[in-house]
């Protein structure tokens, strides 16, 4: 690491140090180079008020290590999507229907992609373990009326997100969306990130944890709301006791379980910020990132219940930056303006005032 950024790498020492952090990983790109590349802790479980794990010592954090990013995969289905509409075959301002017949509510391609399509949260209250019943979801989703008109109003669309692009990307390419993202992008970018965990990746995960025994319900939001819909059905994605299963590793649910290094997820917002070729390899042609990160829906958020800008599956801060963050504490993203990408990734479920400080860090490095 460049002695320039040392300052990052002491911040990220101290989060370990004062126990607000037990596992994670962080990766910077700057002007094109990767400067700063950091694991610590344990990917082994840590329980709630502990800092360090009975058998932390036999499971270090690597820098293959995996972890689940939930919504930070947001923007990773979005591009698998993108590279259809990139190559001709989907339409951004065509209707869902014209690819996925019997699809009921009036959206397009691009309202879907910048949550905007009205469909947050599953219509039908479904058990836990439908969470990886891809066809019966997806045919939930087709069959519903949109909460609101298309376009008008936008709700991170927290669970229903990676089921609406990748059922788009099936019908249109006949491969689901984590084998598109394996080969498509994953492979010629070689980045350490999938949907959909084989055995021998899933013996590389680290296993999520709660800061706070109280973090799944200060994030739920009120019984009966949009947001506490949009989350809890099916139920379980925050329960660690779900998420750190088999099951649940192996399920492609697109929007809440990519599991993914830093380093990979520093990688592709590289490729992006150069206009989308990375070592010579190009994905997508540079006026498709464009419009992929560009402001598509500036005003409220029904489920975030605050203001957001919206992208074509990213959001856009006002410093210009885009990217995304998940709940429990990961992020990445790409900040055009200062040069640089970055990612963070976590196994200790918390808020994002580590993201915070790692990046004033940064930022009084530059």
């Amino acid at each position: 690491m460049q002695s320039r950024f040392a300052p990052v790498r002491d911040t990220f020492h101290d989060l370990f140090a004062a126990g607000r952090e037990t596992g994670a990983a962080l990766a910077v790109w700057y002007d094109g180079t990767p400067v700063v590349d950091l694991v610590g802790g344990t990917r082994a479980a840590v329980p709630t008020g502990a800092t360090v794990p009975a058998v932390g010592a036999d499971h270090p954090w690597q820098p293959d290590t995996l972890v689940n990013v939930y919504s930070v995969g947001k923007p990773v289905a979005a591009l698998c999507l993108l590279m259809l509409v990139d190559r001709g075959r989907v339409g951004l301002d065509a209707p869902v229907s014209a690819y996925w017949p019997g699809f009921r509510a009036p959206a397009t391609v691009r309202q879907v992609l910048s949550h905007t399509a009205g469909l947050p949260a599953f219509p039908v209250p479904r058990p836990a373990e439908a969470v990886t019943d891809w066809g019966l979801l997806c045919a939930d989703l087709a069959a519903a009326d949109p909460e609101w008109e298309p376009g008008s109003v936008a709700g991170e669309h927290a669970w229903t997100y990676g089921h609406l692009v990748g059922e788009l990307v099936r019908r249109v390419d006949g491969r689901t969306v984590g084998r598109f993202l394996a080969e498509e992008i994953a492979g010629p970018w070689r980045l350490d990130l999938a949907f959909g965990l084989g055995a021998a990746d899933q013996r590389r995960c680290a296993d999520l944890s709660y800061a706070d025994p109280g973090w799944p319900d200060a994030t739920a939001g009120e019984p009966g709301s949009l947001r506490a819909r949009a989350l809890d059905n099916p139920p379980g994605g925050r329960d660690v006791a779900v998420v750190n299963g088999p099951s649940w590793r192996s399920a492609e649910i697109p929007a809440v379980n990519l599991h993914a290094t830093a380093a990979a997820l520093a990688r592709l917002y590289a490729g992006l910020l150069a206009g989308g070729t990375l070592d010579g390899v190009r994905l997508f042609d540079p006026d498709l990132v464009a419009e992929a990160t560009r402001v598509q829906y500036d005003g409220p958020d029904l489920v975030l219940d605050r203001a957001a800008h919206w992208t074509l599956g990213m959001q856009w801060e006002p410093d210009g930056s885009w990217g995304m963050g998940g709940i429990g504490g990961s992020s990445a993203w790409a900040d055009p303006e200062r040069g640089y990408t970055f990612a963070y990734v976590t196994s200790r479920l918390g808020a994002h005032d580590r993201v915070d400080e790692l990046v004033e860090a940064l930022h009084s490095c530059l």
